[in-house]
């Protein structure tokens, strides 16, 4: 009985250790199997995470750069210097905005080239203290070319950043408080301060605070600090307060400073002047929405811009705007204020007839606001706004969390540039369409980028191929086709001018003499964008009649070297047998007169008298030689005018004897008492007066008057011939310039008289006129200065 236990005991324990190794894998068994799950489900869930921070980061990034080509577009330009970066500072923005003309971006933190000297040293010193103490600062500089700089610097993360801008006007305060502030009552500025919500001060004229609302002194509290309303605490530390003291005292609009402070986010720091000091408060930069805080730290960079821009949220309630948007559509402060609906704006745009005329409103804003909708940046139609103006609207993905960013241009300006360019090419396309001559233009490439009709007409090349912008081989090689002799090898040879990029080379010109018999003249002129333009005129014919001009032109010069060498050996031999037969008929009229009958003493009158009037139109004929050969010349010398008279006198009386019992011309002479001297030259006036005279007579009845008054009208000498023949009509007035004496019957002459007369009148500077008297007979009247010896000799 006792052994029954024991033997049962022994087989427990046998059963036992020979199950236990299958327990042990059983056990192992089940927990490999349960971490392999554990595993697969930490790997599972570790890809998804990799997965959304991914994404994450790609959204990020491209935020990042959505912000850094906005920052990028601003003028204005902004400084990063991160934590242990090697590869120095980064610089976004326009660095142009606050630079002087033609500086590198990288000069903007070279301050003593751009900034006063004083200035520059101060930015160094406050940036120095920005990045190894972490003190920000906001100041005002001088630039060299005297613009105000307005400078900002901050602690970001564990590095620092510097932002660059012309400086601008503070935002608007709040209009209750401009009212009271312009109404100078400090009372109303009090009540106003404890009405608001948020944190509101006073300072008086030593900059003390005098007040704080409840909301200030609560944030004092929040930060650890106590007072009462009448002595409130400074929240500013002291580098801000200096700071901001400093600004104050440089303007009396200061710019809203950003202030923040550990669990309570960041301020902006608006003060404006009141009778007796200063008021102010502190307006949050975020209201505790995360769509929204990431884009409070650019409101300064958009507020700087001169670009309208607005962003809203996905809620499309208006997160962010700048004065320029506000400018664009007239719109106040007042009503933009932030989380108002995009939908509500443009309502009130409409109303005011702001927006585009849309049959269907409703439509046109449905589609407006499909922007929200849009993940990548899309360009709208241009707005044609009622008043004229012309604005396009681009709107981009704010973030991942939704949103718009609105950007607005004005372009009105740029499309009535882009009309009048557009006009002035046509114009200029038309121009060169209806030159004469050809016109190509080459690019640097060599192709010919602007032609004329002109071109393909001269050289004979098809229209099409040269409106498909051909190389210049192409056209030589279609010219060779053209024109087989020459063609080809004549624009291989203009080539040189195109391909030359020598930017030293000067323009050519030339003349091209073709196979086919066409002269073309050529221009290679290189223009000021680096093309190269020829042009091309065909000269065939004015070179022939360049020819036929040259002919006539030797042939009339030889016909006036004849004709002088005719006058002065005809003028010269006609004058010796002329004088031989003036003598011949003087010894007849003396030694012989008693001797002749009438008839034959009437003869010898004839005989003298044409040989008189002879020698005179030979002395005309070289005299008009002399002027013509441009050797006249005038001997001026004291005259007096009855002496020049009497010699006048005397050869009309021989031009004109009395014969055969004919009376003899009539004269009256008429001078004016107290003549001044008249300092001429005597031949020519004797000249003048006789052509005068015998014209008169040849014009004038037999025994008809002929009169001559003479006069003085200041310093101008007037001799005056009347005669009473059959006047002068408005032809012979109009030819007085030339000859006005024509032969006929008994008014015979050469047609030198006047010419003569006219000729030597303008040798002394004077004029000659003609007109008619009433009832009959004609007036010359010659105008002569007093002195004539500064009178030139004639063209």
């Amino acid at each position: 009985m006792t052994a029954v236990p024991a033997l049962g005991q022994g087989l427990n324990a046998a059963s036992f250790v020979s199950a236990a190794p299958l327990a042990i894998a059983v056990g192992a068994g089940a927990f490999a199997l349960l971490a392999m799950a554990v595993v697969r489900t930490m790997l599972v869930d570790g890809k998804a995470a990799r997965h959304r921070a991914a994404s994450q980061i790609a959204g990020l990034r491209a935020m990042v750069d959505e912000y850094e080509a906005l920052l990028s577009g601003t003028r204005e330009v902004t400084i990063l210097w991160a934590e242990n970066s090697e590869g120095g500072p980064r610089l976004l923005g326009q660095a142009a905005s606050v630079l002087p003309p033609g500086r590198q971006p990288e000069s903007v933190l070279n301050f003593p080239s751009w900034l006063s000297h004083g200035d520059a040293d101060k930015l160094a010193r406050l940036l120095e203290d920005l990045r190894v103490h972490g003190h920000a600062f906001a100041v005002s500089l001088n630039a060299l070319d005297g613009r105000l700089i307005r400078a900002n610097g901050w602690v970001l993360g564990g590095g620092a950043a510097m932002r660059l801008r012309p400086a601008f006007l503070q935002p608007e305060a709040e209009p209750g408080l401009v009212a009271a502030a312009a109404a100078g009552d400090l009372a109303s500025v009090r009540a106003i301060l404890s009405a608001l919500s948020n944190p509101a001060f006073a300072r008086n004229r030593d900059n003390r605070l005098i007040y704080a609302n409840p909301a200030y002194l609560q944030l004092a509290k929040a930060l650890g600090k106590s007072g009462t309303e009448a002595a409130p605490p400074e929240l500013l530390d002291t580098a801000q307060l200096r700071q901001h003291l400093l600004n104050c005292a440089r303007t009396d609009k200061p710019e809203a400073m950003n202030v923040a402070w550990p669990g309570q986010g960041g301020f902006e720091l608006v003060e404006f002047a009141i009778a007796g000091g200063r008021a102010g408060y502190l307006r949050p930069l975020e209201d505790a929405k995360p769509a929204e805080t990431s884009l409070a730290h650019i409101g300064g960079i958009i507020g700087a811009l001169a670009t309208p821009i607005a962003i809203f949220n996905a809620r499309r309630e208006l997160i962010q705007f700048n004065e320029a948007y506000a400018r664009l559509w007239n719109l106040s402060r007042k009503f933009l204020v932030p989380g108002l609906d995009e939908r509500a704006i443009l309502d009130k745009l409409r109303t005011d007839g702001m927006l585009p005329s849309q049959v269907d409103y409703q439509t046109w804003r449905s589609q407006h606001l499909q922007s929200y909708t849009r993940k990548e940046p899309h360009e709208n139609e241009p707005w044609h706004l009622p008043d004229g103006r012309t604005v396009k609207v681009i709107s981009a993905p704010s973030g991942p969390q939704g949103g718009v960013i609105y950007v607005f241009e004005d372009i009105t300006e740029r499309l009535k540039l882009e009309s009048s360019n557009k006009a002035f090419s046509n114009v200029q396309r038309e121009t060169i369409n209806a030159l004469s001559e050809a016109v190509a233009v080459f690019g640097t490439n060599g192709r010919l980028t602007l032609s004329n009709p002109r071109l393909s007409a001269l050289w004979k090349l098809p229209v099409n191929e040269l409106g498909q912008n051909p190389h210049i081989d192409q056209i030589a090689e279609v010219s060779g086709r053209a024109i087989p002799e020459d063609g080809a090898s004549i624009w291989r040879d203009l080539k040189r001018g195109i391909i030359d990029l020598n930017p030293t080379r000067s323009d050519q010109t030339g003349r091209l003499n073709r196979s086919d018999g066409r002269l073309l003249d050529y221009a290679i002129t290189r223009l000021p964008d680096g093309q190269t333009m020829m042009t091309f005129l065909d000269v065939t014919e004015s070179a022939s009649y360049s020819k036929v001009l040259k002919e006539r032109n030797d042939a009339l010069v030889a016909a006036d070297l004849l004709k002088d060498a005719f006058v002065e050996n005809v003028s010269y031999e006609l004058r010796s047998p002329l004088t031989n037969i003036i003598g011949f008929a003087d010894l007849l009229a003396g030694s012989e007169g008693g001797s002749l009958n009438e008839r034959q003493r009437a003869y010898i009158d004839y005989i003298r008298a044409s040989s008189v009037t002879l020698g005179v139109l030979i002395d005309n004929i070289l005299d008009l030689a002399s002027v013509d050969a441009g050797i006249a010349e005038l001997r001026p010398e004291l005259l007096d005018i009855p002496t020049l008279i009497d010699k006048a006198r005397a050869g009309l009386s021989a031009t004109f004897p009395e014969i055969s019992g004919e009376k003899p011309i009539n004269l009256v002479v008429d001078i004016e008492d107290g003549m001044p001297p008249f300092i001429a030259d005597g031949t020519r006036i004797v000249q003048v007066l006789y052509n005068l005279l015998s014209n008169a007579a040849r014009f004038s009845p037999p025994g008809g008057e002929i009169r001559l008054a003479v006069s003085q009208r200041r310093d101008r000498m007037l001799f005056v011939i009347e005669d009473e023949g059959p006047g002068i009509t408005d032809e012979m007035r109009a030819a007085i310039q030339t000859r006005i004496d024509t032969p006929s019957g008994r008014q015979r002459g050469a047609g030198l008289g006047l010419a003569i007369v006219k000729t030597f009148v303008n040798l002394h500077g004077g004029t000659i006129s003609a007109e008619k008297r009433e009832p009959r007979g004609s007036r010359i009247i010659v105008n002569l200065p007093r002195d004539s010896a500064m009178a030139g000799v004639a063209e």
